[in-house]
């Protein structure tokens, strides 16, 4: 990478990309599967994408996120309503106000026929295939579903224009400065970032792309709901600066506590 041999990252591009998941969707609530299927931000989702737009628009208030000071330079996202919704809900928080660009590069994996069925019926009809997805997702996935050859091959060049739009007026950086953490950072501080608005699926598969890493590692990364990930570049090198983040979300998991003690307390149980 960096070296100008890998169109994926331009040489010596200095920049950082936050990767973004969409918030909790009516068809999770509801336990079905969804790959490419509508379904629109549950009132639980809406409130997740409200939290994590207002940490991206102050992403230097403590603890800070690792992010350059720099202008965002674009707000990226899958065209399926949930990712949209909560690319929305960053656009507004912030100041000012990015245009949300839709990608269909990062559109979630097909699932074929498993799309909108519930994971249990999934597992009665299907439990073969299911099994070996779960096993060797190279080798088996949804019936009439994308391999994860075919998502790779439509997620790099998305990558490519994002990565490129990144690179855009800017000055290469180099390798010959610090790389070690707490030995002093002589990386500029004003580079530029970019957001990209998704789903657990094509990220990882995103992240398998920028690491160099086989399809085969695919069960290797996991994304929560509305969660922060930070791939920082360095002189044209991916570096993993944080992985899904999701500390903002704090306020409704210890609602969730609350309201399963008072349930509990209400039944009688320990």
């Amino acid at each position: 990478m960096g070296d100008g041999t890998d169109a994926l990252i331009p040489n010596g591009l200095d920049a950082s990309l936050v990767l973004v998941r969409h918030g909790e969707s009516e068809f999770i609530v509801e336990g079905r599967f969804q790959g490419q299927a509508e379904t629109p931000l549950s009132p639980t989702g809406l409130r997740q994408a409200a939290l994590v737009a207002e940490r991206l628009a102050h992403p230097h208030d403590a603890p800070a996120l690792p992010l350059p000071e720099g202008r965002l330079r674009e707000l990226v996202h899958s065209p399926l309503r949930r990712t949209t919704q909560t690319a929305e809900a960053v656009a507004t928080a912030m100041s000012p106000a990015p245009v949300a660009r839709p990608e269909p590069g990062f559109l979630e994996i097909g699932q074929g026929l498993w799309e909108g069925l519930h994971r249990d019926e999934i597992g009665a009809r299907y439990a073969d295939t299911l099994a070996a997805w779960r096993r060797t997702p190279t080798k088996a996935w949804a019936p009439g579903g994308e391999s994860l050859a075919q998502v790779a091959a439509r997620v790099r060049p998305a990558l490519i224009g994002v990565l490129g739009a990144l690179a855009e007026g800017g000055t290469p950086g180099s390798l010959d400065r610090s790389q070690v953490a707490g030995y002093g950072d002589e990386t500029p501080a004003d580079l530029p970032w970019s957001i990209v608005v998704a789903h657990d699926g094509v990220f990882k598969i995103s992240l398998l792309t920028l690491f160099d890493l086989p399809l085969e590692r695919f069960w290797m990364w996991t994304m929560d709901l509305a969660a922060i990930t930070v791939v920082e570049f360095r002189g044209g090198r991916a570096v993993l600066r944080a992985h899904n983040l999701t500390g903002h979300l704090s306020a409704l998991l210890d609602e969730a506590a609350q309201e399963a003690q008072e349930r509990r307390s209400r039944s009688g149980a320990l």
